[in-house]
């Protein structure tokens, strides 16, 4: 016989409270919006688009970041097992008007995997792209059989 969890909502006083206030402000945006096809500008996520890969004994992290000063505006740390890249762009607009550009802070974290050298690690920024790449090692993983005392 197999024996499954039962899942149940939860109630709430206002059960439609909730749901029908999420509706409301959906709803809301969606109609406010309509004229620039859905766009919502100050709702669109502010994060930095990259990619990573393994090629010859690194692990490499490539990240868009166009129109900046890798010398100003851009900080690369690696700390416990952790590589975080923070940039920043500042508005240029000469005129105002629409734009679907993104300024201000960004920032990305990405764990690195097993085997990173820490202490290996090299950045090159050109035509828009930053590259990190960070050094393998072998892993040094391994397991270990833990004995369980009993203590009745």
């Amino acid at each position: 016989m197999t024996i499954l969890p039962v899942h149940r909502q939860p109630r709430s006083l206002f059960p439609d409270f909730g749901r029908s206030l999420l509706t409301d402000v959906n709803d809301m945006f969606s109609t406010a919006f309509a004229p620039l096809g859905g766009f919502v500008p100050f709702l669109a996520p502010r994060q930095l688009r990259m990619e990573d890969f393994i090629e010859a004994g690194h692990y490499v992290v490539r990240v868009e970041i166009p129109d900046i000063d890798p010398a100003h505006d851009l900080e690369v740390t690696v700390q416990h097992g952790h590589l975080t890249i923070k940039a920043e762009r500042s508005e240029q607009r000469e005129e105002r008007g629409y734009s679907e550009f993104s300024y201000g802070s960004f920032a990305r974290t990405v764990s690195l995997p097993e085997g990173a050298r820490e202490d290996e690690v090299e950045a090159t920024y050109g035509r828009g792209i930053l590259t990190v790449r960070v050094a393998l090692g072998d892993s040094t993983t391994t397991t270990h059989r833990v004995d369980v005392k009993h203590t009745d």
